[in-house]
């Protein structure tokens, strides 16, 4: 996400609408305040590739029922009691891991991203069920944010290659200035912060909200299970409701206070249910 500002002070084991016209998807109603609270690059500008040869207008590529069972699999070891006090780091992987060969879901999304949104709301089901978080919503931040880790992620939901934000160092229009927050330890570099992960987090929000998806112990903001769960918790903090539109508009608002990356969002949200591709007025540009 573009424009990134810090949040004020606020309160998951790696194993294998303020309604605008033309900027919403029809039917969602207004919202009438907008947060300030946004962490990550709406542009989802990061170093890699995008996701290859998906057809956003084939629909889902696998019947429901095989999907869901190879999923199951994946997340099934993910569904651990999570460390009440997770390490915060990246873990450092070797470099010649190679895809995960999960089946895709719908509209070709990676099935390792799939596991990992699933096991997130099913996680928050529990420990916040007033929250209402859908895979789908999660599934819809990770799209714009990073094309699900670009959909090059190993077996355990780690990104073959790390993805990061653009360094906010001030040097790219529209992105606010941020100054190191964590000495380089999760965004790797000094002097600037910038944006870490399939979720793409700044460290300082990590931190606040870091969350174990996996169950080992450890919080990585570069895995997809920590990040998913993580940003379920980022989202429905405050006591949103994301089965009421408007509270599921302010809240992906922290994300990014556009209401086009709102539009975006929800859009790509909707079509992760349905299976039908979003149209393309339902996907303004995000500036």
């Amino acid at each position: 996400m573009g424009r990134h500002r810090k949040q004020p002070a606020t309160t998951v084991r790696r194993s294998s609408l303020i309604a605008l016209t033309g900027l919403v998807p029809a039917g969602l109603v207004a919202v009438t305040a907008a947060s300030t609270d946004a962490t990550s690059t709406a542009t989802a500008a990061v170093e890699h590739d995008l996701l290859p040869d998906v057809d956003p207008e084939a629909g889902p590529q696998l019947a429901a029922s095989p999907l869901a069972d190879i999923v199951e699999v994946a997340h099934a070891e993910a569904r651990q009691s999570p460390s009440a006090t997770p390490v915060v780091k990246t873990v450092a992987l070797p470099g010649d891991r190679v895809a995960a060969d999960l089946p895709a879901g719908p509209l070709g999304i990676p099935g390792i991203a799939v596991a990992a949104y699933q096991n997130a709301e099913e996680q928050l089901a529990v420990e916040n069920p007033h929250c209402g978080m859908s895979w789908s919503l999660l599934a819809g931040i990770g799209r714009v944010e990073s094309t699900h880790a670009f959909g090059k992620a190993d077996a355990d939901g780690n990104p073959i290659k790390a993805v990061y934000g653009p360094v906010l160092d001030g040097s790219l229009s529209g992105n606010n200035v941020i100054y190191d927050s964590d000495g380089g330890v999760l965004d790797g570099i000094s002097g600037y912060d910038r944006a870490v992960g399939p979720m793409q987090f700044l460290p300082e929000t990590w931190h606040r909200y870091a969350a174990d998806g996996n169950g080992d112990g450890v919080s990585d903001p570069q895995n997809l299970f920590d990040a998913a769960l993580t940003a379920g918790r980022y989202l429905c903090d405050g006591g949103l409701n994301m089965r009421d539109l408007s509270q599921q508009s302010k809240a992906i608002l922290r994300y990014n206070n556009s209401m086009a990356y709102v539009a975006n969002v929800m859009a790509w949200s909707g079509s992760y249910s349905s299976g039908l591709a979003p149209k393309p007025q339902d996907l303004p540009r995000i500036h």
